[in-house]
């Protein structure tokens, strides 16, 4: 036997252990490592605890299946949400209702939201400046405080309850406009637009206008170029607002709560709601149901924008972008801006702003004026004896637990979202990368109350694995707790915070962390002297941009809230339930005051893009 072939055994076994070495000693693999396994405990193993919810039989449901016993696989809660005599109210005709105001709402959105990008990227529009911020209030302000100021205008006698504005000055308004589908609708089309006017906007300029000139070269009218010229330049970023606005408005849980429910108008987030109060498992499968439709939407999404021909718009030899000249229509449509802005943004803010210095509801005299909803002293004949809010103590703990969850989650969920960036840049072309990524990606697919509900299926109860006769708890009750929030609301947020990351880390070249190996840094070293510095601007902005819109979540953690654990949002919407309206809107002002506060922190220290953080 030569001596090559005597070498060859020990060759292959030496590269092995080389190879398995390796492997296990780069840094790259073992935090792609760690965050696969947390993905999939905070990801996967909710969802899947979610579907064995409602094919799990709970025992207080025993007595509704005849011959049943506790844990038994069961369909019973498939059975009743489809098929039962039930199933028309609690899911039918909600998810119909759902449907009209997701497909109308993203509609007008769109519409508005692309009219509005077109104005302010293609014509010489006056005071774009001013327009270009002022356009992106109206999202700032939750919409289910656009609700309470839409009731506080329109609400009637129908129902009951303090007259609106209207009703006041004498004019009855319709319920089919102070309550329903239509006022839905409404609202949440001037809350939503943002998303197309960010997208279209974008995509707007990095249209080299050159190409629409070339086709009034050859003879080609203003609208056949907006349709076959500009329209389809700019289709992918209307179906992504398509596809943001209608996941939204099918999940969304403030607003058909506010004007739905109180004349039994149900959508499937607030049956949802509802349902689960009452029987997890139903509320669950409806869950489930929300989470295919927004999956349907996306993958309809993803063909039709693969199937389209695809189109270079950005040359090596630059762009120029030529403004149409608006012409005598340039003043009329600035006054128009200004009266949508109006009725998006100042007039929501003027009303909950005077209602909280009104003493009784629905009086709107100056004779009714007050300071009582803001400092006044605790008065049993005054909103059930309810201080004003500065001086009550549940107000500043309501204030601290919003701050502490914005705190932490927006400093974990960035940090996170830093390390998953890191992974999907540096592992673009490797299959590691691309799950995480993947995986990244599924709390975008699902709604905000679905996704709440997931987390109450999996942390409801302290779970138990059993090894060589010890039990070990694996996943531990958290339902109540202040833990929970916080890690609902990372999770949730993971797929903003991933992309903020990404972006940030494709610009910083991976030749700088060699530079590092080579002069014998280690991983640790590298990351923080390197790598860190250099993603700083980056990632205040994302940190920031997270903590604005966890600011004003409602839909989120509304099904996770305890009494003790209570956010702002939680207590303007529990007052408004209660008809506290007064106090109710002080707490949505004093919300919007914190989110505008970083907002411009965001945009004056960091240069944050607002989009980043949707």
């Amino acid at each position: 036997m030569t001596q090559t072939a005597l070498e060859q055994p020990f060759s292959r076994k030496r590269r092995f252990k080389n190879r398995l070495r390796n492997t296990f000693t780069n840094p790259y693999n073992i935090i792609t490592l760690i965050a696969l396994i947390l993905l999939v405990y905070l990801i996967v193993v909710p969802l899947g605890e979610m579907i064995k919810t409602t094919l799990t039989l709970a025992a207080s449901d025993l007595r509704r299946v005849k011959g049943g016993t506790e844990g038994e696989f069961t369909l019973y809660y498939w059975t009743r949400l489809l098929f039962s005599d039930v199933s028309r109210n609690l899911f039918w005709i909600p998810l119909k209702n759902s449907l009209i105001i997701a497909l109308t709402t993203s509609m007008v959105s769109i519409t508005i939201g692309a009219l509005v990008a077109w104005l302010m990227v293609r014509t010489d529009l006056p005071g774009k400046n001013f327009f270009s911020l002022a356009i992106i209030i109206p999202y700032m302000l939750p919409s289910w405080c656009k609700s309470m100021a839409w009731l506080t205008v329109f609400r009637n006698e129908t129902i009951g309850g303090a007259a609106g504005f209207l009703s006041y000055l004498g004019i009855q308004s319709p319920d089919w406009l102070a309550y329903g589908p239509v006022a839905i609708i409404i609202v949440l089309s001037i809350h939503y637009y943002a998303y197309a006017y960010l997208l279209v906007s974008a995509a707007l300029r990095s249209v080299n206008s050159e190409l629409e000139e070339m086709g009034e070269i050859i003879g080609a009218g203003k609208t056949l170029i907006l349709r076959r010229i500009t329209f389809p330049l700019v289709l992918p970023a209307i179906l992504s607002s398509f596809i943001l606005t209608f996941s939204k408005s099918m999940g969304t849980f403030g607003v058909p709560s506010f004007l739905g429910l109180k004349v039994n108008y149900y959508t499937i987030s607030t049956s949802l709601y509802s349902t689960i109060q009452r029987q997890k498992g139903t509320g669950f499968a409806i869950s489930l149901v929300l989470i295919l439709l927004a999956s349907i939407n996306i993958f309809i999404n993803q063909k039709l924008i693969g199937s389209r021909k695809s189109y270079a718009t950005i040359g090596g030899k630059g762009g120029r972008s030529t403004l149409l000249p608006l012409g005598k229509w340039k003043w009329p449509i600035v006054a128009l801006l200004i009266l949508f802005l109006l009725v998006a943004v100042v007039l929501p803010l003027v009303i909950l702003l005077y209602q909280t210095f009104m003493l009784r509801a629905g009086d709107y005299g100056l004779s009714n004026f007050t300071l009582h909803y803001w400092i006044g002293d605790a008065d049993p004949n005054i909103a059930d004896g309810l201080p004003g809010v500065f001086k009550y103590d549940q107000f500043w703990m309501y204030v601290k637990n919003t701050l502490m969850l914005v705190g932490f989650t927006s400093i974990i969920a960035t940090v996170c979202g830093q390390m998953l960036g890191y992974i999907n840049s540096r592992g673009r072309q490797l299959r590691s990368g691309k799950l995480v990524e993947q995986l990244v990606f599924i709390p975008y697919l699902i709604p905000s109350i679905a996704f709440g509900s997931m987390y109450l299926a999996m942390f409801m109860n302290t779970r138990y694995l059993n090894i060589f006769g010890l039990s070990i708890p694996v996943v531990p009750s958290l339902y109540g707790t202040f833990t929970i929030l916080v890690l609902v609301s990372i999770v949730k947020h993971l797929p903003f915070a991933s992309r903020a990351g990404t972006s940030n880390m494709l610009q910083i070249s991976t030749e700088l962390e060699e530079a590092g190996q080579l002069a014998g840094a280690n991983f640790v070293t590298r990351f923080a002297r390197i790598v860190f510095p250099l993603a700083k601007n980056g990632f205040m902005s994302g940190l920031m941009l997270i903590l604005i819109s966890i600011m004003k979540e409602l839909d989120l953690i509304v099904i996770l809230m305890s009494p003790s654990q209570a956010t702002l949002p939680y207590m303007a919407y529990t007052y408004s339930n209660s008809g506290f309206q007064q106090p109710a809107s002080a707490v949505s002002i004093v919300m919007f005051v914190m989110v505008f506060f970083f907002y411009w922190i965001a945009n004056k220290f960091f240069h944050a893009d607002i989009a980043g953080g949707m």
